[in-house]
């Protein structure tokens, strides 16, 4: 009998997926209530200019690290997750704030800024998986756990930047602090001094990478959570005796780099340099020879001498400019297979140009808004971050 193949029909969650249609029930669609330019469209990039122009200093741009060539040259500023933040907030006067990063981001901008201020996010799919993988009422369900067994006064949760605007609140009623990959160990320390226990959220490969790299930590002091099995997992001894209780939460992008691209690319470029964010694996890290935050891989490609070679552990898009940027170095991706954040580059220039011009025209697309009480929680998470010694 010959098999034959019988095109599948389409479901509200194929089309859901192939974004061509939306859940009213989720926090995030995927359409624009409106016209989408054509990513064909010749004059989108005269579009976008002559929009930027009509609204002057009424709007201010956002452009995160990891964004698209095409939509960066918008950006009024161009930065890491908390720095964009924190820009958003110098810019008081700026009525509109355009976040071309993911929804985490926004939610900060809208945390950090005036209520006046509108914060627009060019595509509301534009998620982040990592920051997905931590949903509040798992979160709290852990902490009852910690509570029945005891525990809970002596842990402090710290949460990545990198993480949803209700985790944040969480941490920050709980009495604990938000971190940014930069000031990872500040966070930990300060945590330490009050508490025996940290619950780090929602990537396990920062804190985990903190703690025994740069705190002196053993492995075994670590111990991963995972929100999918009863008690995370572990036993009533495991939680009693970790220091370092880890979400089971990763960036799918740090997350892909193994220790077998490492070792291919000291194969094929003698004497290169591996550079890589503290988001990747605890094998990756230990086997690089640099490991730091964006600003940080920034930094030292600019310090780096001529003729240096370089491969970098971080988002394609980053690499690709770092080497335009410098042409005098070997600048290249640490593994083969390319690999975009597929939610950051949800943002291109028909979404830009579309969120622009309907700002022109008076209508203010995909706002961002955290509530009242939330933003109040993840506000002290954040303040705390920031009076970090």
């Amino acid at each position: 009998m010959t098999a034959t193949w019988t095109e599948p029909g389409n479901t509200p969650v194929a089309l859901l997926l192939l974004g061509k249609g939306s859940d009213p029930a989720s926090e995030r669609g995927v359409d624009c209530p409106g016209d989408l330019p054509a990513p064909s469209d010749p004059d989108l990039v005269a579009r976008a200019t002559a929009a930027k122009a009509a609204l002057g200093d009424r709007v201010f741009v956002l452009g995160h690290h990891y964004q698209r060539d095409e939509v960066i040259q918008f950006a009024d500023v161009t930065g890491d997750s908390f720095k964009l933040a924190q820009q958003a907030a110098a810019r008081p006067d700026a009525e509109f704030i355009v976040f071309c990063g993911v929804h985490f981001m926004a939610e900060s901008a809208d945390i950090l800024t005036t209520p006046q201020q509108k914060v627009v996010l060019p595509d509301l799919a534009a998620g982040c998986s990592m920051a997905d993988m931590a949903v509040l009422g798992q979160v709290e369900t852990a902490w009852e756990h910690f509570q029945d067994l005891g525990i809970a006064d002596d842990v402090v949760p710290v949460t990545y930047m990198n993480s949803s605007a209700d985790i944040k609140g969480f941490v920050g009623r709980n009495g604990g602090v938000v971190c940014t990959s930069s000031n990872a160990k500040r966070a930990l320390t300060w945590a330490f001094e009050q508490g025996s226990k940290v619950f780090f959220l929602p990537d396990q490969h920062l804190g985990r990478n903190t703690a025994v790299l740069e705190m002196g930590f053993d492995l075994d002091d670590c111990v991963l959570y995972d929100p999918h099995k009863p008690h995370g997992g572990l036993t009533d001894e495991q939680l009693r005796d970790a220091r370092m209780i880890l979400w089971r939460g990763h960036c799918s992008v740090h997350g892909r780099f193994t220790v077998d691209s490492v070792r291919e690319v000291r194969e094929r470029v003698p004497g290169v340099n591996v550079l890589v964010h503290p988001e990747c694996r605890h094998e990756v890290v230990r086997a690089a020879d640099h490991v730091g935050s964006t600003e940080y891989i920034i930094k030292t490609l600019e310090a780096a001498p001529a003729g240096s070679a370089w491969a970098i552990g971080t988002e394609l898009n980053l690499v690709r400019r770092l080497a335009l940027a410098h042409p005098d170095k070997q600048v290249m991706f640490l593994d083969r297979t390319v690999c975009y954040c597929s939610t950051m580059n949800r943002i291109d220039l028909p979404h830009l140009v579309w969120a622009l011009e309907e700002l022109v025209a008076g209508r203010v697309p995909n706002q961002i808004t955290v509530d009242g009480k939330t933003a109040h929680e993840a506000r002290v998470a954040l303040d705390r971050m920031l009076s970090l010694p």
